[in-house]
């Protein structure tokens, strides 16, 4: 079995960048990773490689370095037929969330997307606050968002309930689409074509891995049928896998997210809530706090009903969640720094730092 890379988003500029980390490696790009081992494509066909001890080093201090569906690797082939992925190649895109721990770290999802498909069923109907969360999380990836309403024929009116989520999504597609439906994913097939990769974010049983299947045209991922009592989807995947399309192109599916934590995302918030960062930006004041001061452009808005008070709470609160977010993350990186002065401080003159003076008092 031979790959063509090309198809899958190799490019000239990773091409460069790989001759010059040395002979004796060739690319490959990650379809799934298990705990340090990495299934990856490459030009002769799919490969097993264990993740090399600089790169595991490396993510022991900053886990966001660890390779991860959708990136480019190096792979070297041993002697003792081993293979080891040795270098991860520069990502142009990186779908990053939150973790749950108080550190403020990164969890990568997908490497490499040319576009983000925020995945939502219109029924029973879809959640607002979700999708707002998923878009700031797909711009500030990099990648082209798209919002993608599934399950449209068990909808009366899809076309409504896609003007009613075109409100929270300002200049991002909507699409109404249906894996079971005569070319009901045609509005789809141009995300996936040759050298471009879609990904896939949305909560479980939104039905991202019926729409792989209808994209690939064959069973790739399981599926659930839906229950009758609330209309949802059981969980069936539990792994990020990037799929190849025949013709070209791949698709990235991701497990059901049951928390979007936002870890540094105040692009994306901007950019999610561009007509809420546009009245913000035309208040009189810079610091205005959107309350009683003159010439507030928000409160103008909500008074006049063209902002909604629940987006407007949301944008509130999502703020308020980037910044402490971006608080730890300071706190955790300045630790860090002062972790490392001590320590090279110890290794050149042999002792530890004296501690910080305290602080004077009459």
């Amino acid at each position: 079995m031979t790959v063509d890379l090309t198809a899958l988003g190799w490019s000239p500029a990773l091409a460069e960048h790989a001759a010059r980390c040395g002979a004796g490696l060739r690319p490959g790009r990650v379809v799934r990773a298990d705990r340090g081992v990495l299934t990856t494509l490459c030009a002769e066909g799919p490969v097993r490689a264990t993740v090399a001890g600089s790169l595991l080093a490396a993510a022991a201090a900053d886990p966001a370095q660890l390779p991860c569906a959708g990136d480019w690797v190096l792979v070297r082939d041993w002697p003792d037929d081993r293979i080891t992925a040795e270098r991860r190649l520069p990502r142009s895109t990186a779908v990053v969330r939150r973790t749950a721990g108080k550190d403020s770290t990164g969890q990568v999802l997908a490497a490499n997307l040319d576009t983000a498909a925020v995945v939502e069923p219109v029924h029973p109907e879809p959640d607002i606050g979700r999708i707002e969360r998923l878009l700031a999380l797909a711009w500030e990836s990099g990648a082209l968002p798209v919002v993608v309403l599934t399950k449209c024929d068990l909808a009366a009116d899809p076309a409504a309930v896609a003007a009613q989520v075109a409100e929270v999504a300002p200049r991002v597609p909507v699409l109404p689409v249906s894996a079971h439906r005569p070319g009901g994913l045609d509005a789809l097939r141009p995300f996936v074509a040759p050298g471009r990769t879609l990904g896939l974010l949305g909560p479980s049983g939104a039905g991202k891995s019926s729409l792989v299947n209808g994209l690939v045209g064959s069973t790739a991922m399981a599926t659930q049928t839906i229950r009758r009592v609330d209309g949802k989807g059981r969980h069936t995947t539990t792994y990020r896998a990037l799929i190849p399309v025949p013709g070209g192109g791949a698709v990235l599916d991701t497990p059901g997210i049951r928390a979007v934590g936002l870890q540094s995302a105040a692009d994306g918030l901007d950019r999610a809530f561009a007509d809420v960062a546009e009245l913000v930006a035309a208040c009189r004041f810079g610091d205005c706090r959107h309350g009683v001061e003159p010439g507030c452009a928000v409160r103008v808005a909500l008074e006049d009903g063209e902002l909604a008070p629940r987006r407007w709470e949301s944008w509130q609160r999502l703020h308020r969640e980037v910044a402490v977010e971006t608080d730890r993350r300071d706190a955790r990186l300045a630790a860090q720094r002062s972790d490392w002065r001590r320590q090279r401080h110890v290794r050149r003159h042999g002792r530890s730092l004296p501690p910080p003076p305290r602080p004077f008092t009459s």
